[in-house]
């Protein structure tokens, strides 16, 4: 089957220009681009009118669990906004359920019209200060490198590991680098001669940078720069300066974590390129840096391009400035008709459902008994949560036990607990958080990078436990709590992580809680569920909390709440 798109204005990725001219698509692929190519070449032809044709766009480092839809899901919803192909790291899964997790990933991603790639989870848990529902070894994930998708090796998030040689973190990395494949980075500022160790080991990307002095000091030592716009993680802004050359050339786009909301309202990867086009940026760099630049740094063959021999995954734009899309080609295949992307069969992997990833929780009820701290003293270490990021200060502030067992919220210090789910090992780490703005209730969910146990903030100990046993009550999720009750929720059975819910059924129960949260006071510039998710990776500095504690990780060591 040959398809003439004629009358269009070719965004050429190579020479960086647009071209008045024609491209024949036959079957999946560019036949050719040229003026030269007529209706006669073609079974069907279609005249665009002068509009842009453009390659589809590459997300270059996702968690799609993180958008709390299941891959297909996640292709109805991002696919009318332009992005035709996915680079994920299922690290999420996989540390509730292992390479049973992985493999679920690999199956329900199957024969869509997005194309999802993965990349082997490198730390599962993320550290040693973690407690996972599983470890993963370097042999543990040897036999995924057979699969077709599978690019390489995911963010690697122990840095230390990487920099003390490691046996285990080294095992890993090396396997990869000796088969060829690329392995992603994890390093927020890492600076100078541990940054050239780090890369010396073969970590040849970074998504980690918030300013453009810390990306222009990776740049220059070979990594390429992801550049993320997330819900919570929001580095667009301070990074605009990587549009210029030569930096340009060595970055590329990506989410990292998005919620469904988000990507319904205000678009994925589009979105990015709509952002920076907005600040004044090319558009031809943006797009270059949304399709041919994650297409090279991960090694894709023949994707990012209009041009022969390239995958037809084809995007017709109305203009450049606003980057709105009027069609979506998937491997030569018009996919997106008035916006709505055309019915498509979900895979199937009933097999590893049966198997645990539709049963991820193991661990007792919660009392609000669980969430009192026993004061040693009065000044305690207190996380802040920063608008817009996911690092996070450490404060050391007095705390007044005699007012609510510490929680103060005229100076906006609430409760903070992270409990383990996975193998009912009673362990919690319980402590102070500041920065939410949360007046009243409780929040809490199953999502809480990177080893998912049961995470909760609040306003009280009884909401808090009200909360906590919901969310487990439901199989996985999101909950928000007031007085008692609860006011809104986002269920996510699927390892408790993702929902089967088509991505306007997930983004509406992801708006209505969010509305909901809202009543309970949040601060400006927090995405309360995405900042209390990350409260507890403890890979990002500065202090963070586990089921073990607190966990200090500029020092990458554990601390105890009260200063001495």
């Amino acid at each position: 089957m040959k398809t003439l798109l004629k009358n269009a204005k070719v965004v050429n990725v190579f020479t960086e220009e647009i071209q008045n001219t024609n491209v024949l698509i036959e079957n999946d692929v560019v036949a050719g681009v040229g003026d030269y190519y007529t209706d006669a070449d073609a079974d069907t032809t279609e005249d665009l009118n002068g509009r842009y044709v453009c390659p589809g766009f590459i997300d270059g480092h996702i968690h799609v669990e993180s958008t709390m839809m299941v891959p297909h899901s996640l292709a109805e919803a991002v696919i009318p906004h332009g992005t035709t192909s996915v680079v994920t790291d299922p690290h999420e899964i996989a540390n509730v359920c292992g390479t049973d997790g992985i493999r679920y990933m690999l199956e329900m991603s199957e024969n869509l019209p997005l194309d999802v790639y993965v990349m082997i989870p490198s730390c599962v848990p993320a550290t040693c200060f973690d407690e996972a529902g599983a470890v993963l070894t370097a042999s543990d994930v040897e036999d995924l490198y057979k699969e077709k998708r599978v690019l390489g090796l995911a963010e690697m998030m122990n840095y230390p590991g990487v920099l003390y040689n490691d046996a285990p973190t080294m095992d890993k990395v090396n396997a990869c680098v000796e088969k060829g494949l690329p392995v992603d980075g994890h390093a927020p500022l890492l600076s100078g001669k541990d940054l050239d160790k780090y890369v010396k080991a073969g970590i040849h990307s970074d998504h980690e940078c918030s300013e453009v002095s810390e990306a222009i000091e990776k740049l220059s030592k070979g990594q390429w720069i992801m550049i993320r716009e997330g819900s919570a993680a929001k580095n667009l802004e301070k990074l605009l300066g990587l549009f210029e050359a030569p930096y340009y050339q060595r970055c590329l786009l990506a989410t990292d974590d998005r919620n469904p909301a988000d990507i319904i309202k205000e678009g994925h990867i589009d979105n990015i390129v709509r952002l920076a086009i907005k600040a004044g940026k090319d558009p031809i760099r943006a797009i270059k840096m949304a399709t041919l630049n994650p297409a090279l740094c991960h090694g894709i063959p023949f994707k990012g391009a209009v041009a022969p021999g390239y995958i037809a995954d084809l995007l017709v734009l109305d203009n450049l400035e606003n980057i709105d899309i009027y069609e979506v080609f998937c491997k030569g295949k018009k996919t997106v008709v008035d916006g709505v992307v055309k019915d498509f069969a979900m895979p199937c992997a009933e097999e590893l459902i049966t198997g645990g990833v539709m049963n991820s929780f193991h661990m007792a009820d919660v009392k609000k008994e669980d969430f009192h701290i026993e004061p040693k003293g009065n000044k305690c270490r207190v996380i802040e949560v920063i608008p817009g990021e996911i690092l996070t200060n450490e404060l050391d502030l007095d705390i007044d036990f005699d007012k609510d067992n510490g929680i103060d919220i005229e100076r906006d210090i609430i409760k903070l607990a992270v409990i383990e789910r996975h193998k009912n090992t009673g362990h919690k780490g319980v402590g102070f958080i500041k920065g939410f703005g949360l007046k009243t209730g409780a929040l809490a969910g199953s999502v809480a990078h990177d080893s998912h146990n049961l995470i909760v903030v609040g306003c009280s100990d009884e909401d808090m436990a009200v909360a906590a046993n919901h969310v487990k009550k439901i199989g996985g999720g999101l909950a928000a709590v007031k007085d008692g009750q609860v006011i809104a929720e986002v269920r996510l059975p699927v390892a408790g992580l993702m929902s089967t819910e088509s991505a306007g059924k997930i983004a509406e129960a992801n708006e209505v809680l969010r509305e909901k949260v809202k009543e309970l006071g949040i601060a400006e510039g927090i995405e309360p569920f995405m900042n209390m998710a990350f409260v507890s990776l403890p890979v990002i500095p500065a202090l963070k909390m586990t089921t073990l504690g607190l966990v200090n990780v500029s020092e990458f060591r554990r601390v105890d709440l009260f200063v001495e």
